[in-house]
């Protein structure tokens, strides 16, 4: 089996290795091209260079590598596509690689609103062709897309040679109406025909173009000559987004404190995977261990190695609060480890126990197989784990995180280009504010409740923008008390645009359904229609996604929100 993906740019090593071996591909099709491939990685990164939205899918099997690829010029204003190569690498021809990439290029059109596809193709005429064997391969290839209805657009100027060029083997111009039943309009295809001589063949005079372009006024496509009208076939459908890769902590239900007002419980998990399994937004990725060397990255490995202790030094019967919280004095450390909790710990409601540390080490690798996920090509990918993180610093725990999920994802990712960390939960992300404080290649922006009345109270002030190298590399948004979508929204748009203007290759969002209305932590007054549209949002963004949960305890509204959430992101992440 092979999957099909998109590549959007070539800012991963998994992209950048992809578009080496289409060019290789390209070159063993199409060298007398070879110009119209060498700037490839601009045009993902610039898709409007020649005025046409460049698209790059591979169909690609592991370690095979790519079998094939397809690159598709789309016209937003207009409402077309063009399909400008296609091709698969010859030991893999007749292995199905062509039709699947047409068949995916033609549901992806469909999907961006095109009102047809065109492509050229050589002609299929015995005397236009200078060998037999250039004959029968351009009657394989116009059969094969007579399959899906595509024809030969007859009775134009399209195939006149340009001044000055060749007159041998010219091509048709090609249209498929993606099932649509839509008849090819005059007016339409002078449009996509002017388009197509003016921005992808530069070179053509203007008195050519405008004599092409006004043949077409009234197209005919060629009648039906290998397959009969309506033969069964795969008809175009809009493509689904691509599933949302969800790691899920198999340990979290370990860590459960059962104590009257405790409200980080495991239903908190089973109430959102219940509901994002059943949407059909997700697949489930199972998360391999990693090495605790990324947790000590992040967080001091005093601190690490005094949690681990901590932790299976009081057992799984019980929990230690801290209650003691001496004075900093690093030489001086309380020498009994439930006292010394507090020297570690930011308040007196985060407990230690024996099953906390395990659960929170499986928490991270969750977040860095999801981070992973990202790096092998995937466009969004979810950690759902508890315990949450994102109040925990480089040396403390508290509000019940131990290990900062997010920050230990956002410093992986980070070996790999510039990261943004959006922390939209109710209360501040003091962890990721304190660990990337002095850093400026990860951006950290945070919107939560005004730290005059709300948890942790001592940081996510908006004067706080970073120290030394990391200054202006923190944005800190507190919003008062009494939150409505629209006012949330207007926040959310403030923290986009400073994520827009920084150009991450990455954005991690530590994702709080704390803002919801009616959660016992908060009192804000968000609702599912306010989530969907926060998620669309963010995904308008159009990066590499990873998602880490947080906050969230209203457990009855728990699953719609999160399900609202990936539908707005599932909307427009994937579609540029």
């Amino acid at each position: 089996m092979f999957r099909i993906r998109r590549i959007f740019d070539d800012v991963l090593p998994v992209n950048r290795q992809a578009i080496r071996e289409v060019k290789k591909i390209f070159m063993e099709h199409f060298a007398a091209a070879a110009h119209d491939i060498a700037d490839l990685e601009e045009r993902l990164r610039n898709p409007f260079k020649k005025r046409f939205r460049t698209i790059l899918y591979v169909a690609e099997k592991i370690p095979a590598g790519v079998l094939g690829f397809a690159i598709v010029l789309h016209e937003p204003e207009l409402q077309f596509c063009f399909l400008d190569y296609i091709a698969t690498r010859a030991k893999v021809i007749g292995r199905g690689v062509g039709a699947a990439l047409y068949e995916y290029v033609r549901d992806e059109a469909l999907a961006f609103g095109a009102k047809g596809l065109f492509f050229e193709c050589p002609p299929d005429e015995r005397d236009q062709c200078e060998t037999e064997s250039q004959w029968r391969q351009n009657v394989a290839r116009l059969r094969f897309y007579e399959r899906y209805g595509a024809r030969p657009i007859l009775g134009t100027r399209y195939q006149t040679p340009v001044p000055g060029g060749s007159d041998k083997c010219l091509p048709y111009l090609v249209y498929d109406d993606l099932d649509q039943g839509r008849p090819l309009d005059g007016r339409f295809a002078q449009q996509v025909v002017r388009a197509i001589l003016e921005r992808k063949y530069d070179f053509c005079p203007p008195d050519y173009v405008q004599m092409v372009v006004e043949s077409f006024a009234h197209p005919i496509l060629r009648e039906f000559r290998y397959h009969k009208p309506g033969v069964e076939r795969k008809m175009a459908k809009a493509s689904p987004p691509e599933l949302i890769a969800m790691t899920v902590n198999d340990k979290h239900d370990i860590h459960h404190i059962r104590e009257r007002g405790y409200v980080e419980a495991p239903i908190r998990v089973r109430a959102i995977l219940d509901a994002l399994m059943a949407s059909g937004l997700v697949e489930r990725i199972e998360a391999p261990e990693y090495p605790m060397a990324h947790i000590t990255a992040v967080h001091d490995p005093e601190f690490v190695e005094y949690l681990e202790k901590a932790c299976a030094a009081v057992g799984t019967g019980a929990s230690v609060y801290p209650y003691v919280f001496p004075i900093r004095n690093a030489t001086r450390p309380p020498k009994e480890l439930t006292v010394r909790a507090g020297y570690y710990c930011i308040d007196t409601f985060t407990p230690i126990n024996g099953n906390a540390f395990p659960a929170a080490r499986r928490a991270v690798d969750c977040a860095l197989a999801a981070a992973d996920q990202l790096l092998s090509g995937r466009r969004v990918a979810y950690a759902l784990v508890r315990p949450p993180g994102h109040h925990a610093e480089r040396r403390a725990f508290g509000g019940f995180c131990y290990f900062n999920n997010a920050a230990v994802a956002a410093h992986y990712l980070s070996a790999h280009g510039k990261v943004a960390i959006l922390d939209i939960d109710y209360h501040h992300g003091n962890g990721q504010q304190e660990i990337f404080y002095e850093r400026a290649d990860v951006l950290t922006v945070s919107i939560h409740g005004d730290p005059d009345f709300a948890y942790p109270y001592f940081t996510g002030f908006a004067d706080e923008r970073g120290a030394g190298p990391g200054e202006g590399f923190n944005v800190n948004i507190p919003l008062p008390e009494n939150i409505d979508g629209p006012a949330y929204r207007s926040a959310l748009q403030q923290a986009l645009h400073a994520i827009r203007d920084f150009a991450p290759a990455f954005l991690v969002v530590a994702l709080g359904l704390d803002t919801a209305k009616g959660d016992p932590t908060g009192t804000w007054q968000l609702n599912a229609k306010d989530f969907y549209e926060n998620g669309r949002m963010i995904g308008g963004l159009h990066l590499p996604l990873l998602v880490v949960q947080e906050g969230g305890y209203r457990t009855r509204t728990l699953g719609v929100n999160a399900r609202n959430f990936f539908a707005g992101i599932t909307a427009t992440a994937s579609r540029r």
